[in-house]
């Protein structure tokens, strides 16, 4: 049984499956795989970023609860992209065609796919380079939509299925049309919550 290193080393690789039985036997390590194997750790989120976390999940919840097709998971599902890479997005939405056509073994693990719609959410913690490189990376892997979210100046970055990303600030609803219609996301209520 794999194990988790005291110290992660630059030379260390894994394969998605030695990711999945890490995991396993770390339940308590929040970490997210590079495509190259590299092992990218993540540290736990704050009580603010927690609970902005919350809210976004609760309408992502009720958006997807009136409009069926879809299926919304929280931060701590990790998805196995098309380039091998294991990501988690702090929230995602796939439809719901694509989650019934995986098999159930393929759902209980890492889902590999990359979600229509993925969510980031900056943390005093984070490198905004890095998720633009993970923003990136589920863009060049098929998701449709993405939201990186920045509550510090209560901006957002647009990045669509290709292209660069759009930076919106001031707004108060940000709105999912024309690739997941009827979603709107109350950015009043997650910055001030």
């Amino acid at each position: 049984m794999l194990t988790l290193p005291r110290q992660l080393s630059e030379a260390l690789r894994l394969t998605p499956a030695q990711f999945a039985e890490l995991c396993a036997a770390n339940p308590e390590a929040v970490l997210e795989l590079a495509a190259d194997g590299r092992l990218i750790e993540m540290t736990p989120a704050g009580g603010e970023t927690g609970r902005r976390n919350n809210q976004l999940a609760v309408q992502l919840g009720l958006w997807a609860r009136t409009h069926p097709g879809w299926c919304v998971f929280d931060s701590s599902t990790g998805f196995l992209l098309p380039d091998g890479s294991v990501l988690s997005p702090d929230a995602s939405a796939v439809r719901l065609e694509r989650w019934q056509a995986l098999s159930s073994e393929a759902r209980q693990g890492f889902p590999p796919l990359c979600p229509d719609l993925v969510v980031e959410l900056a943390s005093p913690s984070d490198r905004l380079p890095d998720l633009r490189r993970k923003m990136a990376t589920y863009q060049a892997n098929g998701a449709r939509l993405g939201w990186l979210l920045l509550p510090e100046s209560r901006g957002v970055e647009v990045w669509h299925g290709s292209g660069e990303p759009q930076r919106l600030e001031g707004l108060a609803v940000l709105d999912g049309e024309p690739e997941l219609p009827g979603l709107r996301l109350d950015l009043a209520e997650l910055w001030d919550g």
